[in-house]
């Protein structure tokens, strides 16, 4: 648990966001980042005060970048940046995801490139330690700066827009900033625009979706090699010196994570696997299961880039005492990295039900039909498998990659987009609904193991995963409805109960 969080100094990882976001940690600014704010408005105020053309500053947004604004505009242009572009739609978006957009944009502006109040900084950690979160609609972003989503996000911070607090009351800005001693934030020149151009609420959301996938990945190791012990596979297509032949990028980590959840099990005594050669599903575990931790390897890299660097545009280059236009916030890498764990989620999920119905057919097994008590008349786990396979319909449908299409937006000026949100909101429902199948693959294994009463046997780690599921869902030597027994079971591997060695 992160209970002080110092942000501007040491690099913001996807872990610590998603950390941060959910047990609301003391957060400090460091005096170097502070410093570096307010060198790079030194540098604003100098384009201010000589007239140099600064997109947003001293000329306008968008398809407006030849208007100079005159001095009357400026004086209220941060402002008016915020309330004409705060246009965000639907249900309103998780409360983590805002924390986390917070978060990262805090940390990023002390980066220095921004050109903002150090103020601004000051204003936004006073709200993350008040548990102050306004409330933003979740559709906003197409991915070239959240220009949009950032905006709503501003107006509760102005004290315009709606806020949440720690103890889930809602109500206007000003109200709860002033119940919590807390001004509304006097926006400066350049103020506003750094609030809404950048990526940080993609950026915030993307270490929340990668970590509980994450999650799920740890989980599914576990659901894994316990579908390995209740079909007695053979062990030896895991080790380093079989997996050397051919080193595939993510296999050796995937195959060391099954080796510490496997240690000391009676699987690695000579004859103890049931067949020469076990289905793929068994037998390509590393290959499968690497295949995601190769994607997370590569999406971690690409979220740490947008956590821990500035999107900004323009940005604040103090050495050389220039603002210059840049695309520090297109999140087309982004896109790219998070689909691609989304797309490896596919192999790991068709593995997961292909296990389960081996479990479940006697020729593959050599355990009852179904898992089911013959004398009970009952399909045992059979019908589950339904709800199993339209989990899978779900889960693929969501890793789809993103549509993407020439923008019209800002007279075309505006003309790419990398549809980053649409590609994080889905690896999120991917990781959401592999907590459910990664349950019944629990389930179904853990049955497998008690009716070939191989328990005794069983590796220690996955015993005390055997164990954790029994205080859960009990054997199923009856007719019952598992549904609510399969979400319980999925709470608990969101929650970590059953992330392994």
């Amino acid at each position: 648990m992160v209970e002080r969080l110092t942000l501007g100094s040491e690099p913001l990882t996807p872990a610590l966001v998603a950390a941060a976001a959910a047990t609301r940690p003391t957060i400090e600014l460091s005096e170097a980042g502070l410093a570096r704010m307010a060198a790079s408005r030194r540098v604003v105020e100098q384009a201010l005060a000589e007239g140099t053309p600064v997109y947003g500053v001293t000329r306008g947004l968008g398809a407006r970048v030849g208007e100079t604004l005159s001095a009357e505009q400026l004086a209220e242009f941060s402002l008016l940046t915020i309330r004409g572009r705060a246009h965000a739609v639907g249900e309103p978006d998780a409360v983590e995801n805002v924390r986390a957009a917070m978060i990262v944009r805090l940390h990023t502006l002390l980066r220095g490139h921004a050109g903002a109040s150090p103020a601004l900084a000051e204003h936004l950690c006073a709200c993350l330690n008040a548990g102050l979160t306004p409330i933003v609609p979740a559709i906003a972003s197409v991915g070239a700066s959240d220009v949009t989503w950032n905006a709503t996000l501003a107006l509760g911070l102005i004290g315009e827009g709606r806020l949440v607090d720690a103890d889930g009351r809602v109500g206007d800005g000003v109200d709860l900033l002033e119940a919590h001693g807390i001004a509304p934030l006097m926006l400066g020149t350049r103020d506003g625009l750094a609030l809404v151009n950048h990526s940080s609420g993609v950026a915030g959301a993307a270490a929340l979706a990668l970590m509980a996938t994450r999650q799920m990945f740890e989980a599914a190791q576990t659901a894994a090699a316990l579908s390995v012990e209740a079909f007695r596979a053979n062990v030896r297509a895991f080790d380093p010196e079989v997996l050397g032949v051919k080193p595939s990028q993510g296999q050796d980590a995937a195959a060391a994570g099954l080796r510490r959840r496997l240690a000391g099990s009676g699987l690695y005594e000579q004859g103890a696997a049931r067949r020469l050669q076990d289905p793929l599903s068994f037998r390509n575990l590393p290959q499968l299961h690497g295949t995601v931790a190769a994607a997370l390897g590569f999406a971690e890299a690409a979220v740490l880039v947008e956590t821990d660097g500035s999107s900004d545009n323009p940005i604040v280059l103090v050495e050389w005492g220039e603002v210059v236009s840049c695309g520090a916030y297109f999140a087309s890498e982004l896109t790219n990295a998070i689909e691609a764990v989304s797309r490896a989620m596919i192999h790991l999920t068709f593995a997961q039900l292909a296990r389960m119905a081996k479990h479940l057919d006697p020729e593959f097994s050599e355990l009852p039909l179904f898992l089911a008590d013959a004398s009970s008349g009952s399909n045992g786990f059979a019908p589950l498998i339904k709800t199993a396979e339209a989990l899978v319909g779900e889960l693929v449908h969501a890793a789809q990659p993103a549509a993407i299409w020439p923008s019209l937006n800002a007279n075309t000026v505006e003309d790419c987009i990398s549809s980053a949100p649409v590609a994080v909101r889905a690896l999120a429902r991917v990781a959401d609904l592999s907590s459910r199948l990664t349950a019944i693959e629990l389930m179904i294994a853990a049955c497998a193991i008690d009716l070939r009463g191989c328990g005794a046997t069983m590796a220690e780690p996955l015993g005390a995963a055997h164990s954790a599921l029994r205080q859960v869902s009990a054997l199923p030597i009856d007719h019952r409805p598992l549904g609510a027994e399969v979400e319980a079971l999925a709470e608990a591997v969101r929650a970590g109960t059953f992330a392994g060695a």
